[in-house]
Parts: structure tokens; C-alpha cells; sequence
């Protein structure tokens, strides 16, 4: 009976997994963060933008859709940063962090709060969701 509940205890966290590609985009010394809407899981939080994997879609598909969505941009090819896996009590998030750059567009906060350039130095004054705080530490290292 224990090893039925353990199985099923790891199906339903498989189930809840949810994939997310979030850019890294930095101009000119400054990085591009967005502030999370009203009435969302971490409204008010800021994060780096991108968004959730629908089913079939790549990673990098994603990233480029949810930023054509969110910011009104394109960008160049996204290359790979850091994975990080990071459970909330009613699921785990896979994030996909990519670093690339704007190649079309002007960003513009359209399915987000606000969106604003900021320093290395002044993204410690920004409150992140917990699942950001390795990504951050890595570009303080940069």
C-alpha cells in the first residue's frame, strides 16, 4: 500500500510541473524585468519575462511567442542560462532561463504591470518570486 502512495504521490507531481521560458535581456548595462498583473499567481512580484510552455511547443517557440505577447518584441536567438526547478505548494515550476536581445519591437508593458530597464546593482531592490534567486546570484557573478 505504501509503494501504491508513493507512485502515485510522484504521478501527481509530474502532473503539476509546469515549464516556463523566461528571457534574460539586457541593453547597455540595464536588464528588462516586468511587474506581475493584479489577480495572478505572484501579482506584484517582478520577474524576468516569458511565460508558460503550451503542449508540443519548444522551449525557444515559447519564449519568442510569450515576448511577442507580453512586450510586442522579437528577439534574436535565445541561448540557454540556467534551469531551475522550484516547487510551490500547489506546484513545481521548470524555469528556462535564456539570455538574448530585442532584434524587432519596442518593448512595451502590454500583458504585464510595468516594465522597467534596471542596473545589475538595482535588481536586489526588486522583489522576485523565490524561484528567481539562483538566476539572480548568477548575474550578480557576471
Amino acid at each position: 500500500m505504501m509503494v501504491n502512495a508513493v507512485v502515485e504521490a510522484m504521478k501527481s507531481e509530474k502532473r503539476n510541473v509546469v515549464r516556463v521560458a523566461a528571457a534574460i535581456i539586457s541593453w547597455e548595462g540595464r536588464f528588462l524585468i516586468a511587474k506581475r498583473k493584479a489577480g495572478v499567481h505572484l501579482a506584484g512580484f517582478w520577474e524576468f519575462p516569458g511565460g508558460k510552455c503550451e503542449i508540443g511547443e519548444s522551449l525557444e517557440d515559447c519564449l519568442r511567442r510569450e515576448l511577442h505577447e507580453e512586450l510586442d518584441v522579437t528577439i534574436s536567438n535565445p541561448v540557454p542560462f540556467e534551469i531551475i526547478h522550484h516547487s510551490y505548494p500547489d506546484k513545481t515550476v521548470e524555469l528556462h532561463f535564456y539570455r538574448c536581445s530585442i532584434s524587432g519591437g519596442v518593448a512595451e508593458a502590454r500583458e504585464c504591470a510595468e516594465i522597467r530597464w534596471v542596473s545589475r546593482e538595482e535588481l536586489q531592490q526588486y522583489r522576485f518570486p523565490p524561484a528567481d534567486e539562483p538566476v539572480l546570484r548568477a548575474l550578480q557573478r557576471l
